[in-house]
């Protein structure tokens, strides 16, 4: 009798051991998330405002979630080298840490592509944006958009424009077409050379982040047109955004934000979201993010995914406009 109960109670025993681990197994991935290291993918080099907010946010997440934290720089491609970086590890201990303009134009740029944003690309946390502007020379007569247009108008064909490749050009053509005017695109490999030229007055119109202008701004050898979107900036709260000077269809906000695989839970990427956003409503962490050219625009998984939504909406409008279609 003692025999078998002993057997009846070693079962159990092994029955109750078998049973634990399923239960653990069944529990969210977010109650254990993360087990390793951490990597944030970025498509520009060291020194980029994207970069400068991943290693501020880095260093104090490391803390928090007690696990290292790399940052990746993968410049090059279009930022279709980032991007295939982060697809291709199916990792959810790996990040796309990037601006929507990175990306959002890529359906009609290129006729192929390796990956499929709204099925890669799982929105986590919108952080900032980058304060984009219009800039022109000091010397030019033209002192906001409106001006601008009309001295456009006035001499068709004779100013130049720069404007930082991807989604801004994209929307400045667009409204080039709208307003009916002949401007001529001088491409750049390099957009500080732009903000030179610009300067020099080689160019009469840069549409690019305010940080890259700011020295020529401060030396008092270019203006800002209007901040590129509907509300000013903090950063240079006297000038008007495009949208108040009566020009939407200008808006290019470059949202940045944190990306992770599709298969990641709605569940752990609010977990991850509330880590991030706690982080950017510390007045320290503002603080510097603002000094990289950064306006502070925090949001949750759902949010940042409606206003990603929103931008595809906006380019699909613009394509439509210049009798542009997906490649």
């Amino acid at each position: 009798m003692h025999k078998l109960l002993g057997a009846a109670l070693a079962a159990l025993l092994v029955a109750m051991q078998g049973g634990i681990a399923p239960i653990a197994h069944a529990q969210d991935a977010s109650k254990r998330w993360p087990q390793r290291s951490v990597r944030f993918i970025l498509p520009f080099g060291a020194g980029s405002s994207t970069d400068i907010i991943a290693r501020i946010l880095g260093e104090r997440l490391q803390t928090k979630w007690d696990k290292p934290v790399v940052v990746e720089n993968r410049p090059g491609g279009d930022g279709i080298l980032s991007i295939t970086s982060f697809t291709s590890s199916a990792d959810d201990h790996v990040f796309f840490f990037a601006p929507t303009s990175v990306y959002l134009v890529h359906p009609y740029t290129h006729a192929t592509l390796p990956y499929d944003a709204a099925r890669d690309l799982a929105p986590i946390v919108r952080l900032s944006k980058t304060v984009l502007v219009q800039a022109a020379p000091a010397s030019l007569s033209a002192n906001n958009l409106k001006e601008f247009i009309e001295l456009a108008r006035a001499i068709p064909g004779k100013m130049n424009y720069g404007q930082t490749p991807g989604f801004q050009e994209f929307v400045f053509d667009g409204f080039l077409r709208e307003q009916g005017l002949s401007v001529s695109k001088i491409p750049y490999r390099d957009i500080v050379q732009a903000s030179t030229d610009l300067a020099e007055n080689r160019i009469q119109i840069l549409g690019v982040a305010y940080q890259v202008v700011l020295p020529q701004l401060q030396a008092g050898r270019v203006k800002l047109l209007g901040i590129s979107d509907r509300v000013r900036s903090e950063l240079s709260p006297e000038t008007p955004s495009v949208a108040e000077q009566g020009f939407p269809t200008l808006e290019s906000v470059s949202m940045v934000g944190v990306y992770g695989q599709p298969s990641m839970s709605l569940e752990l990427r609010k977990q991850i979201a509330a880590d991030f956003l706690a982080l950017v409503a510390d007045p320290a962490i503002v603080s510097r993010m603002k000094a990289a050219g950064q306006g502070m625009d925090p949001a949750g998984p759902e949010a940042f995914a409606a206003a990603i939504a929103e931008q595809h909406a906006q380019v699909a409008g613009i394509a439509t406009r210049l009798g542009i279609t997906r490649k």
